[in-house]
């Protein structure tokens, strides 16, 4: 049974490394298995990411398996069963397929040994270990060798625990996923949106698991690479913040967040602003918006800077947002970006064409409705290989995306293994090596980022199975079957998704507790130290930006919305149906329960989704209404309407308080918990109460009141 938790109270279960007691004692070994005891000892060399994982696989043992482990150094004699770790190049074991970046070789025989390439490859090996364990549910081990390998390295996340926090057991979870390298918003040195972190303590601290620190940049780019003084410039903030923490493996470069006064023509002169002076549109995008012709320059400049401090950094120039510009223009920036930059091309699912319904709308933002890659970051990931840059892409393969933004992870297996087959297309054709997983709603541990984990691995295995190993992992073998039924409900749930602005900004930013408006604007109360708190999400359905309202992103609003309905009635009704098939699961475990509340969780959002075009709907007919009868009529409806979602809201209020992260997102913090909910439902009975009210008895008395 889950228990109420108080906001914030989700970090206790990821401060929680181990799970507690899985050992099932009446299991015994097959033949060709090699049971672990105690007394067993983990012989390391003197390195400090090993005898990191080393005391994490102590941990492991004794909370997990019941079972007391030693740790001993390379060369101390020891008596009776051993797990022996080393590197490759001081034993000459050969490697094999595993020969590479945090690859590793394990035998197990009577004894284990585990060779890394490196000393990550040997961590992962022990962290290997666990999940093998994990997944029979005893300190049983086959005897055979393994050989792993990761698929793409870079793999960076953001921090699911909260925005740039990074506390030790979070870096440990981040590091058992398999990923190497986190982000961390960077507005100045040792500066982040929250205000003081030590980079340099968190570099340090990441080491130890493996684990490698990027500055996603924030930084100011007022100058023009041309202009006077620009190096000195450019020098007092990339120059500083390298010279400080020259151990940053490398610096994410996003146009939105660094435009600078661009000189190309096809941009508005002023980089933070697209009006003149006297506050009219100029017709053009800012510099951040578009791929202009002297990036390349701006881009050698900051390389210039930062190399001397760091030669080996890893620059990253991300495409993002320029997927609504010209082909001829993206591929020419990649034609003439500085050798030594790596390209990290926009979303694997940007600008995709949506058919839904009749209707063709555009994918706005990280989805994983459309699996990917789209014809627009083919054409970039193209022109990079013709240059052979060194090429990423972001994939949100972490879990989460902006379809649902105040969840953990969207529990869709089978889409996800659909990118992650297109992510490996990339990497086969067009030499894909490294990825962004997560933006700032972070990485939050679960069976999805563990499958990720086990599909990432080189030799390849059937995705199908590793699915199959990882919900007996999570769930139990016993109901497997039902599982995997009742997630494919799900995964086909999510290709009936709307994905635009005014969804994935609208109602499913914050799910249940999003307000409907009427007369009068109003907007839930946000956290008042939040980074972005109430400010990324519009209430009013077609509240968007410029762009937006002219249609920018798929045919106008009104054309679609009938569409977009019927598409999440479906997607609903999907939803529902794998929930159905979970409740009937007799023996449900903790992981279980948490799942099927999360299920419920996003069944209750999509029921505000379609509220909220159903509102739209009827407060235009509410305007457009010509007689007193049309008027009450509408009236009537937009009450039953309200009355219906005050009751989703209410549903919503014990889900939430049984699962604190869900309503939570690093940036905005809490904009669903219970005390937002409360506060919808409280303003939706306003509006019954007095604004449909007044108009109702303005109507009848056939004035204004």
């Amino acid at each position: 049974m889950l228990q109420i938790e108080k906001n914030y109270d989700f970090r206790k279960r990821m401060l929680a490394i181990h799970e507690k007691d899985i050992r099932n004692y009446n299991l015994k070994p097959g033949d060709n298995q090699l049971e672990l005891k105690n007394g067993l000892t983990v012989i390391v060399p003197d390195d400090e990411v090993i005898f990191t994982a080393a005391r994490d696989f102590a941990d492991y043992m004794l909370i997990t398996m019941g079972i007391s482990v030693a740790i001993a150094k390379k060369g101390a004699q020891v008596a009776g069963q051993t797990i022996t770790v080393e590197l490759a190049a001081d034993n000459g074991v050969d490697l094999g397929k595993a020969n590479g970046y945090k690859g590793f070789r394990m035998d197990v025989c009577d004894n284990i040994l585990i060779t890394g390439f490196d000393d990550r490859g040997a961590a992962q090996g022990l962290y290997h270990l666990e999940e093998m364990m994990t997944l029979k549910k005893a300190p049983f081990i086959t005897k055979e060798t393994v050989y792993r390998k990761p698929m793409f390295a870079p793999t960076m996340v953001h921090s699911g625990y909260g925005l740039d926090e990074y506390p030790d057991e979070h870096l440990q979870a981040i590091a058992h996923e398999g990923r190497d390298a986190i982000l961390v918003f960077v507005k100045d040195v040792n500066i982040t949106p929250y205000g003081y972190l030590d980079f340099n303590e968190l570099i340090h601290r990441a080491k130890k698991y493996g684990i490698d620190v990027y500055a996603y940049s924030y930084l100011q780019s007022g100058k023009h690479p041309s202009d006077p003084g620009a190096e000195s410039y450019y020098e007092n903030n990339y120059g500083r913040l390298f010279a400080t923490c020259p151990q940053l493996k490398g610096i994410i470069l996003v146009g939105e967040s660094v435009g600078f006064p661009s000189h190309d023509p096809h941009v508005a002169p002023d980089p933070k602003s697209v009006v003149d002076k006297d506050g009219l549109p100029v017709g053009k995008p800012r510099s951040g918006w578009y791929p202009c012709e002297d990036f390349p320059e701006w881009l050698a400049l900051i390389q210039k800077i930062i190399t001397k401090y760091n030669p080996d950094a890893d620059i990253v120039f991300w495409t993002y947002n320029w997927n609504k510009q010209p082909e001829e223009a993206r591929v020419k920036l990649i034609e003439n970006i500085p050798e030594g930059i790596t390209l990290q091309v926009n979303r694997f699912e940007c600008g995709n064409k949506v058919h839904l319904e009749g209707r063709e709308i555009i994918t706005a933002d990280y989805s994983i409705h459309y699996p990917g890659p789209t014809p627009i970051v083919a054409s970039e990931c193209i022109a990079a290989k013709k240059r052979d840059i060194r090429l990423y892409t972001m994939t949100n393969t972490g879990g989460l995306t902006w379809d649902f933004g105040t969840i953990p992870y969207v529990p869709a297996p089978f889409q996800w293994m659909r990118r992650y087959e297109g992510m490996k297309m990339a990497n086969r054709e067009w030499g894909l090596s490294g990825i962004m997983e997560s933006h700032h709603y972070g990485m939050y541990p679960s069976f999805i980022s563990k499958l990720s984990k086990w599909c990432f691995n080189d030799p390849d295995r059937d995705m199908n199975e590793i699915l199959d190993d990882v919900l007996i992992s999570e769930f139990g073998e016993e109901c497997l079957a039902q599982m995997k039924d009742a997630l494919n409900d799900w995964s086909d749930a999510i290709t009936h998704y709307t994905p635009t602005d005014n969804d994935q900004y609208g109602a499913f930013r914050i799910g249940p507790s999003y307000p409907f408006v009427f007369i009068a604007p109003y907007k839930n109360p946000g956290m008042p130290y939040a980074h972005f708190g109430n400010r990324i999400y519009h209430q009013n359905y077609l509240q968007m930006y410029p762009h937006e309202v002219t249609g920018y992103r798929g045919a106008p609003v009104p054309i679609r919305i009938g569409a977009e309905i019927r598409s999440l009635e479906k997607m609903l009704a999907k939803m529902e149906a794998g929930l159905t098939k979970m409740n009937a699961i007799a023996d449900k475990n903790d992981k279980l329960l948490q799942l099927i509340n999360l299920g419920q969780y996003m069944a209750n959002t999509i029921k505000t989704g379609i509220a909220s075009k159903k509102w739209y709907k009827l407060v235009g007919q509410f305007t457009c209404a010509e007689t007193k009868d049309e008027v009450l009529d509408v009236l009537d409806r937009m009450e039953k309407l309200l009355l219906a979602e005050i009751e989703n809201a209410e549903a919503t209020i014990p889900l939430v308080e049984v699962d604190s992260r869900l309503g939570w997102e690093p940036s905005m913090e809490y904009m669903g918990d219970k005390a937002r909910i409360e506060w919808k439902i409280r303003h939706t009975k306003y509006l019954i109460e007095t604004e449909i009210g007044n108009q109702k008895r303005s109507a009848l008395l056939g004035g204004e009141v």
